[in-house]
C-alpha cells in the first residue's frame, strides 16, 4: 500500500500542474487575441517583447485577476506609440476584458508594470522633464490604478524617487 501512494500522489500532481499549464495557455491565447484585435483597429503592431502582465486580486472577489500592460506601435504608418493598461478579472474559468485605460506612449510618459498589491496595479514611469527629447523621459515617479467598476482609475503619484 505504501508503494501506491508514492505512485499515486505525484501522478495527481502531475494531472494538477498539466491542468494549471492548460489554464494558462487558455488565458495567454485571450489575452493574445484582445491585443490583436485592438492592434488591427488602431492599423498598428503589438510590441511583443514589452508586454508586462501581473495577477492579484483587484476586484475584492479572492481570485487572481490579471493586468497587462502593453504597447501598440506604428498605428496608421506613423512611428507613433501607445502603452495600454488592461485588466482582465475571472468569470467561472474564462477571462473577461473588464476595463482598458490608455497610460502612456511617446510624447507623454513610459510606465512599467511592477505588481499587484492591496488591490491596486503599481507602475513605475519615466516621466518627461522639460529639456527631454521624445525618445527618453527621464525623470522617474510611481503611479497606481485601481478597478472601479468598469473603469481604471490613476491614484495619486508617489513621491519621486532620488536619482
Amino acid at each position: 500500500m505504501k508503494n501506491v501512494r508514492y505512485i499515486v500522489v505525484p501522478l495527481v500532481l502531475l494531472c494538477l500542474s498539466l491542468s494549471a499549464l492548460a489554464f494558462e495557455d487558455k488565458d495567454t491565447t485571450f489575452i493574445d487575441s484582445y491585443i490583436a484585435n485592438q492592434a488591427r483597429r488602431e492599423r498598428g503592431e503589438e510590441y511583443r517583447e514589452g508586454r508586462q502582465v501581473a495577477t492579484g486580486d483587484l476586484n475584492h472577489h479572492g481570485t487572481s485577476d490579471i493586468a497587462v500592460l502593453y504597447t501598440i506601435e506604428g498605428q496608421h504608418d506613423t512611428n507613433l506609440h501607445i502603452q495600454y493598461l488592461v485588466v482582465f478579472v475571472r468569470t467561472g474559468d474564462k477571462l473577461v476584458a473588464a476595463a482598458r485605460a490608455e497610460v502612456g506612449g511617446k510624447g507623454t510618459r513610459s510606465l512599467e508594470l511592477k505588481a499587484i498589491e492591496d488591490n491596486a496595479i503599481h507602475l513605475e514611469t519615466l516621466e518627461y522633464g522639460p529639456t527631454d527629447p521624445s525618445c527618453c523621459p527621464s525623470e522617474r515617479d510611481k503611479t497606481n490604478y485601481v478597478l472601479a467598476g468598469n473603469e481604471l482609475k490613476e491614484q495619486k503619484k508617489g513621491p519621486p524617487r532620488q536619482k
